[in-house]
């Protein structure tokens, strides 16, 4: 079957492509109509998107289509960035009828786009300050914010959804205030409306989330107020973008840089780049097309191609600086960087299908708790930093995190089962798990004979602590990260919190259009205004405007949330053992959820991998992602790297660092299968896996300074 896959793939590639001067060369993308937003262009491409059988073209007929973009047939548009913005600059020009090609340094997503919040934010915070700061500009952001929320939920579905978000009021006032801009909000958004915010009682609070503290600062809970956001599966969608793009006839490579800028003789004007293909192995793949007999790959590993292209657009986040630099070295910065920090702990944080704002820390920041993927994600930070590849978080941020939650959670660090335990045991895990957190020290290996005994011993100790039996725990932290976000500022700011989120689009040197700022829920909007600018500068000749408004994404169009249930009844996850044999079992509910969610329309692929090719079995204790993923993405998602998989399209890596690390060895087996990889290759993807892995600050790969963990 996965042969059949696979050709399956290679002639869909064929039906996109044509052989010109030994080279493969993408067709141009043929839509016909000027109506935005609509007639039969987005009909065309909405087909293209949802056949069943079309399968995403291998990196292979994505870099040969590349290569062939030569100075006398040159690409309308090359990108520069994979990102969110990136990948939708791609989509948007390629859906507008241009011959489009994106490459990317590293993965898809594998910057920012990858480490945010999660949240598809409909722009509160900047509602709050436009009102209070009389900024119309503000309120603008606000309107934009709140379109672009609901276009990114209608076109991906699967990967985005509604989320209720609770904001605790310890006094009358806030349930007033934040009652009324909330409903101000609400008034705003219009049509727009995910769902209408309202207040609950400190009880009924209670109810919905157990973990939130009654009391806080010598204050007790008044009540809360509950809005509604967007939450996301955020790589994944970058992810999905990126394959639509490729279906809809971009030619989009990932780990592939560019080195230096081709530019005219005459005029100066860049004209295309070199690209290096950072990838270490290439193959010559069976082409089954009238065509050709064969697809021979043109570069070989490390080996540099030129590119042309009649406009660069460089969409590459917090480096657009140092793309701009290939141009002309004397260009200002555009960029404040600035670091965003969050943390991963266990699902009992957090109830699921709710979060928790902290609206105000001791600094005046915002903070989150949202439930995600089973796990709670909390976040963020707002500091200034460096750019960096791989950032880390520090531990006075993750810290910072901690501190900012425990004051609004009501969370037993420890729950005494004296009755099923042997009293002495349980009351030293007690005693030391306590004296750990509080530092303090107390003999915790006295003798306790009887439950009574030991229940009072613990009592004894929290009444000498002087504090409530609650804490929140470093040695919960499961995955910790740092994203970069790309700020388009003015340098006499003093902080990136107060600084507007907007984006900009600039033409600085001829050829090269340059978007940055802007958010991940107006990735789209931002496509769309690098696009025309593009247009704009190369004098192009689009077929139609621009499409992705109410263009769905691969995976997305036909989705229906019971979507689980047919692959729950009609497939089978066999699973390999130890020993060989394979054994049936069934597909569970989590994992039939997992993969409609994560893969929309293309879960029943997937499934039909486990089925099929015995790999059901689940990578990780306690998560449903399955090695069929593994083999999947290797074939239509463009993943090409063990890092890949556990980063950005499965996600375990931001789940669970340490369950990441031990599903290691099986995922680069699996793909070392797929890529034809030999020993030397699998040794320095585990090694580049586990340094990757080590800026993940979970529980058991922090530093602490005081050297006690």
């Amino acid at each position: 079957m996965a042969t059949a896959i696979r050709l399956r793939r290679l002639g869909a590639a064929a039906a996109i492509a044509t052989v010109s001067g030994g080279a493969l060369q993408l067709n141009q993308p043929s839509f016909a109509v000027n109506d935005r937003g609509g007639g039969p262009a987005l009909a065309t491409v909405r087909r293209r998107i949802a056949d069943p059988n079309a399968v995403v073209p291998p990196r292979s007929v994505q870099e040969s289509a590349l290569i062939g973009a030569s100075s006398a047939n040159p690409l309308d548009v090359l990108v520069i960035g994979g990102g969110a913005t990136g990948s939708g600059v791609a989509l948007d020009a390629v859906t507008r009828g241009l011959r489009v090609g994106l490459v990317e340094r590293e993965d898809f997503a594998s910057g920012t786009s990858s480490r945010s919040t999660k949240l598809i934010h409909g722009g509160v915070r900047y509602l709050e300050k436009a009102v209070f700061n009389f900024d119309y500009g503000q309120l603008k952001l606000v309107f934009h914010a709140l379109e672009e929320r609901k276009q990114v939920i209608e076109n991906a579905p699967h990967l985005c959804h509604a989320l209720p978000c609770m904001t605790p009021c310890f006094d009358w006032f806030e349930v007033v205030y934040y009652w009324s801009g909330l409903k101000l909000y609400d008034l705003v958004a219009g049509a727009r409306l995910l769902h209408l915010s309202r207040y609950y009682s400190a009880q009924e609070s209670v109810e919905l989330f157990p973990t939130l503290a009654r009391k806080g600062k010598d204050r007790s809970l008044k009540g809360t107020v509950v809005y509604y956001d967007g939450q996301m599966n955020d790589s994944r969608l970058n992810v999905g973008l990126a394959c639509t793009a490729a279906l809809a006839g971009a030619a989009v490579l990932n780990h592939a840089e560019v080195v230096s800028f081709l530019k005219d003789d005459g005029s100066d004007r860049i004209i295309g780049a070199r690209i290096r293909d950072n990838l270490t192995g290439t193959v010559t793949a069976p082409f089954p097309s009238l065509l050709l007999k064969s697809l021979t790959v043109l570069s070989a590993p490390g080996q540099e191609f030129d590119t042309y292209a009649k406009v660069v657009v460089n969409a590459a986040g917090p480096f657009c600086d140092s793309v701009r630099k290939l141009a002309d070295k004397d260009a200002r910065p555009m960029i404040c960087p600035s670091s965003g920090v969050h943390i991963v702990l266990p699902d009992y944080y957090s109830p699921e299908g709710m979060g928790l704002i902290v609206p105000k820390t001791k600094d005046g920041r915002v903070v989150f708790m949202l439930p995600w993927l089973g796990r709670t994600v909390a976040g963020t930070t707002d500091s200034n930093t460096s750019i960096t590849l791989l950032p880390e978080p520090h531990e006075d941020e993750i810290q910072f995190i901690l501190d900012a939650i425990c004051d609004y959670l009501n969370v037993k660090c420890l729950t005494g089962r004296f009755d099923l335990v042997d009293p002495m045991v349980e009351a030293q895990r007690i005693f030391i798990t306590l004296t750990d957190c509080y530092n303090v020290e107390v003999d915790a290996t006295r003798i306790i004979k009887t439950r009574e005994a030991a229940f009072s011993a613990v009592l004894e100790l929290i009444h000498k602590l002087g504090k409530a039996y609650i804490t929140v725990r470093r040695t919960d932290v499961l995955s910790a990260w740092s994203g970069i976000r790309p700020l388009a500022t003015d340098p006499s700011a003093k902080n990136t919190e107060s600084i507007s989120r907007d984006h900009v689009v600039c033409e600085e040197y001829p050829g090269l259009v340059t978007i940055t700022g802007g958010k991940w829920t107006t990735y789209r909007s931002m496509a769309e205004d690098a696009v025309d600018a593009a247009i704009k500068s190369g004098k192009l000749s689009p077929s139609n405007e621009c499409l992705t408004q109410k263009l769905r994404i691969i995976g997305g169009d036909g989705w229906d949330p019971a979507s689980f249930t047919v692959l729950a009844q009609q497939y089978i996850r066999m699973k390999k053992s130890h020993g060989g044999k394979v054994v049936p079992g069934v597909m569970d509910t989590a994992a039939a959820k997992h993969l409609s969610h994560a893969y929309g329309t293309m879960a029943e692929r997937v499934a039909a991998i486990a089925q099929n090719e015995n790999l059901g079995k689940r990578l990780a204790h306690g998560y449903p992602f399955l090695e069929a993923e593994v083999a999947y993405c290797a074939r239509n998602e463009f993943c090409e790297s063990a890092v890949d998989f556990i980063a950005r399209r499965c996600r375990l890596a931001f789940l669970d660092t340490d369950a990441a690390s031990r599903a290691l060895p099986r995922v680069i087996e699996i793909l070392a299968t797929e890529h034809k990889w030999d020993k030397s290759r699998k040794k320095k993807e585990l090694e580049k896996a586990k340094q990757f892995l080590e800026t993940f600050k979970s529980s058991k790969n922090a530093q602490f300074h005081d050297g006690k963990h």
